[in-house]
Order: C-alpha cells, then sequence, then structure tokens
C-alpha cells in the first residue's frame, strides 16, 4: 500500500512537467500547421544569417547599385552584387512598419481619421485627409498600395507620433542582428532610412513568418472601406508587378524615391514549390526593375 502511494505521489509531481514538456515541443516544431510559430520564428528568426560560402561565380548581368539572391529554404546565398552596400530602401521600409504594428497587438478592427498632418508630402495617395478607416484596412493599403498616408496613420495610431514609431522599427531591426539597417521615420519617403540587399534578405524572412503581412503583400486587388464617408470604397492594387506573374508571391515589397531609384525586395516560389528570397536595389527604372527581378528569378531556379 506504501509503495502504492509513493508511485501515486510521483506521478501527480511529475505529470505536469510532462503536460509542459509536451505543449512545449508541439508549439516549437509548429507540424499542425506547417509553418513556423510565433514561438519557433521568434527562436529562429534571432539566430537566422544567410550563407555566403557557396556564392555562384557567375551569374547574370543586372543593370542596378545591389542585389542578392537567397535559397529561401535554408538561407545559402546563390548571387550577390554588393550585398553590403549601404543604400536608401525608400519604401521597403513599410515592411518593418508593418511587423511593428503588429508586435503591438493593437485591434485592427480599431479606427482611425487620416490627419492633415498624415497627409503631408504624399500626393499620390487615394486616401483623403479627414477620411476614416480600419486599422486592416490601412494596413492593406500601407502594404499594397504603399500608402504613406495609411503608413502615418498607422504608426500615429501604435506609437503616438512617426518618432516613436520609427525607435520601434530600429529596435525591431536589432532583435534580428542587423547593424546597417536605420529608419528615421516609418514611410520610407526620407532618405536617410537605409539598409543593405544581405539585411533586407533577412527582414524578408522575418516577414514571412507573419501571415497577415504574407496574405496581404501576395494579393493582387482589393477594396476598402471609407467608414465616414456613405458607400464610399477604394480599390488598392499591389505595386509589386510580379503579383500574377510566372511567380508565386509570398511576401515582398517595392520602393522608389529619387535617391533609392526603383527597389524590390520579395520572396517567391516556382511550380516546383522552390523558394527564393530577391533583392534589387536602385534600379534606373521601374519596369527594368521587374525586368532584372525575373531575369534573377529564372536564373535563381535552375541553380536549385
Amino acid at each position: 500500500m506504501e509503495r502504492h502511494m509513493r508511485i501515486r505521489t510521483l506521478l501527480l509531481l511529475t505529470l505536469p512537467a510532462l503536460v509542459l514538456t509536451v505543449l512545449f515541443v508541439s508549439t516549437y516544431t509548429g507540424e499542425a500547421s506547417g509553418r513556423s510559430t510565433p514561438l519557433q520564428a521568434s527562436l529562429e528568426g534571432r539566430s537566422y544569417s544567410l550563407d555566403f560560402d557557396r556564392v555562384r561565380s557567375r551569374g547574370p548581368n543586372l543593370s542596378l547599385r545591389s542585389a542578392i539572391l537567397v535559397n529561401f529554404e535554408n538561407g545559402e546565398v546563390l548571387f550577390a552584387k554588393q550585398p553590403d552596400s549601404v543604400l536608401p530602401i525608400a519604401s521597403i521600409s513599410k515592411l518593418v512598419a508593418a511587423m511593428v504594428v503588429l508586435d503591438s497587438k493593437v485591434g485592427l478592427t480599431l479606427r482611425a481619421t487620416i490627419s492633415k498632418e498624415d497627409a503631408y508630402r504624399s500626393s499620390r495617395s487615394h486616401l483623403a485627409a479627414g477620411w476614416q478607416l480600419r486599422l486592416i484596412d490601412l494596413l492593406h493599403a500601407s502594404l499594397m498600395n504603399s500608402d504613406n498616408r495609411a503608413t502615418r496613420t498607422l504608426a500615429c495610431a501604435v506609437a503616438g507620433s512617426l518618432d516613436s514609431f520609427a525607435d520601434l522599427m530600429n529596435r525591431k531591426v536589432k532583435e534580428f542582428g542587423l547593424k546597417n539597417t536605420v529608419f528615421f521615420e516609418p514611410t520610407g519617403l526620407d532618405a536617410r532610412n537605409v539598409s543593405t540587399a544581405h539585411e533586407l534578405a533577412i527582414i524578408l524572412h522575418h516577414a514571412y513568418q507573419y501571415d497577415l503581412i504574407a496574405k496581404i503583400t501576395s494579393t493582387q486587388k482589393c477594396r476598402v472601406a471609407v467608414l465616414n464617408r456613405r458607400r464610399r470604397t477604394v480599390q488598392l492594387v499591389n505595386t509589386n508587378r510580379l503579383v500574377g506573374s510566372q511567380f508565386t508571391v509570398l511576401t515582398g515589397k517595392t520602393g522608389h524615391i529619387n535617391e533609392s531609384a526603383y527597389c524590390l525586395a520579395t520572396v517567391l516560389k516556382n511550380s516546383g514549390g522552390q523558394k527564393l528570397a530577391l533583392v534589387v536595389l536602385g534600379a534606373p527604372g521601374g519596369r527594368l526593375r521587374f525586368k532584372e527581378a525575373r531575369k534573377l528569378a529564372s536564373w535563381g531556379f535552375q541553380q536549385l
């Protein structure tokens, strides 16, 4: 009898630890979904780095300042052109801004109004000052349509000011171990927002861990509602012209200001399910940016 009591006591003491262990392993492996869980992404993300040991000595001839092509499955760099040159990245900044918004756990169904300050230096926006939208729709406008007004409104809703939000963006990339990526504001209009092709490939890795970012940035078109204008909707079109091409876009973002020329950071999948991350910075033309990206991707998939 005494022996049975000891066994029962031992089981009661060890069972909670066993349950916690099983839960931790299940969460860490993420087997149920086939995608990294937040815990796994956190653990993997901090140690994620690229492997430059087997960069191909020859690759496509590209008309741009800097580029990198990475086997997305294992981090092996297939091609690199000036990958550590520090350059303005324009609206690619919005990928990190979106991560900060989602990290804040702000309610995405909340409403925000675009202010006159948000509308400053963003004449190409489809959103007018005074319009009210849900945060989730502002996030779509920021990532798909590269809308600067939407991005500023989101930043102020989360952090209270653009400066405070930029601090959160800089803190975020430091968590990734990045040393050459700096943000002064969330939109990318400031040419002091800089990074490298190398570090943007790492940012792409992290952006893909956010299911909502992946979903939004791989969507070609959608409509969002203006809540304080009766029956008013706005159509958003993805600025990444590779969406809907021969490749499947998994995530990505375009960028352009005069100082950066034309840029693109994106993750692509071919019909065989293979994945590549590519970054092209400083292309002299908007169409040329996508032409060079297609050339680089086609060459890269042949190397896998």
